[in-house]
């Protein structure tokens, strides 16, 4: 059997592993303690097929029924609102969220806390909460019921190819005959390590912030909400309520932390669109979204090394498209036909970068 390494212990490497290990052996490596440390475990997580570039958007409609059988899904629903002054905004999100446009009375009657100023809105009703951590563990334990082996806490501190690899961590020197590249906003690092070209990841900061259920509410039944343009999103957490700017900021890979004048930017344009004031923030944190220079994610063979595979770039969809992604992945790495459209995989390819 070929020796995989794959190397990242967020959502794409670990769905790798779980994808690869009935036919490899697998061993991935996580540098951190824990699994899905990094921006996995700090993700807003949403199923929303309409969300992504078109390639994105074909990973996320080919994950669904794969999200259903482990069942990770539960209802929520999408809601943007408008003011006067939004309106080409309003319109364009209609067309690219896919949404179907509602009288306000009805949103408010969905959001009672939606400010009066608020002249359009829209709903998406085929949008679903993902149960991150119930993912994750899902792919983990499939990952080690196939004989993968998952080490965290070992950090790749080396990496050597003569006629196979040689990963080096504190503990051990690892050999493989082919490594997986799922290392998120480390990827092209882990790239340049290995001797291959990066490809031009780039890390963007995102903030949250936990706030009390507004005004007491029991919000466990709203949408997520967004303003025109995703200049900010809300949404139900754990009975509280959780608001971000939707910032992107260029960083460079790191345990990323929320920004407090972003967030104090991004509340007030959240305000502006509700009655209820923020008053209070219980917590806040920030992860993470690592995109390619064209937006879509990164899976497949090194243009120059047949021996190194990338499973990166996931941006915000890593969650929402695991699993198709990791199935095109090991299908990839163990020479089948993915079952995505050729049209899809070449879209996916890191070749398009050539």
């Amino acid at each position: 059997m070929r020796r995989v390494v794959v190397i990242g212990g967020g959502i794409a490497g670990v769905s790798a592993a779980a994808k690869l290990a009935p036919d490899a052996r697998v061993t991935l490596l996580e540098r951190e303690p824990a699994l899905g440390y990094h921006s996995s475990g700090r993700s807003a997580a949403m199923f929303e097929e309409n969300y992504g570039t078109p390639t994105t958007c074909d990973l996320n409609r080919a994950s669904r029924l794969e999200h259903e059988t482990r069942d990770v899904l539960s209802p929520r629903g999408m809601m943007i609102v408008a003011k006067a002054e939004d309106d080409a905004q309003f319109q364009s999100d209609l067309v690219t969220m896919g949404m179907d446009e509602i009288p306000v009375a009805d949103a408010h009657r969905r959001v009672p806390i939606l400010s009066p100023d608020i002249t359009r809105a829209a709903i998406h009703e085929d949008a679903h909460d993902i149960d991150t951590d119930k993912l994750l563990n899902s792919f983990a334990r499939d990952a080690r019921a196939s004989g993968a082996t998952i080490l965290t806490g070992h950090e790749v501190l080396g990496i050597e190819r003569t006629d196979h690899w040689t990963i080096q961590t504190r503990d051990a020197a690892i050999e493989a005959d082919v490594i997986v590249n799922a290392a998120g906003a480390w990827a092209d690092g882990l790239a340049i390590m290995a001797g291959v070209r990066p490809i031009g990841l780039q890390p963007n900061r995102r903030s949250m912030a936990r706030l009390p259920a507004p005004d007491g509410h029991d919000v466990r039944g709203w949408p997520m909400l967004f303003g025109p343009g995703e200049s900010w999103y809300a949404k139900p957490d754990a009975g509280g309520w959780i608001v971000s700017p939707a910032e992107e900021h260029p960083v460079e890979p790191m345990d990323a932390w929320a920004d407090d004048m972003v967030l104090a930017e991004g509340l007030d344009r959240y305000q502006g669109y509700v009655t209820s004031p923020v008053t209070r923030l219980e917590t806040s944190w920030a992860g993470l979204r690592t995109f390619s220079p064209d937006r879509s994610l990164v899976i497949g063979q090194d243009p120059a090394i047949s021996d190194f595979f990338w499973c990166a770039g996931q941006g915000g969809y890593g969650i929402q498209s695991a699993p198709a992604a990791s199935d095109c992945l090991a299908d990839l790495v163990m020479g089948r036909t993915p079952s995505l459209s050729p049209e899809t995989v070449r879209g996916l390819s890191p070749m398009r970068f050539l």
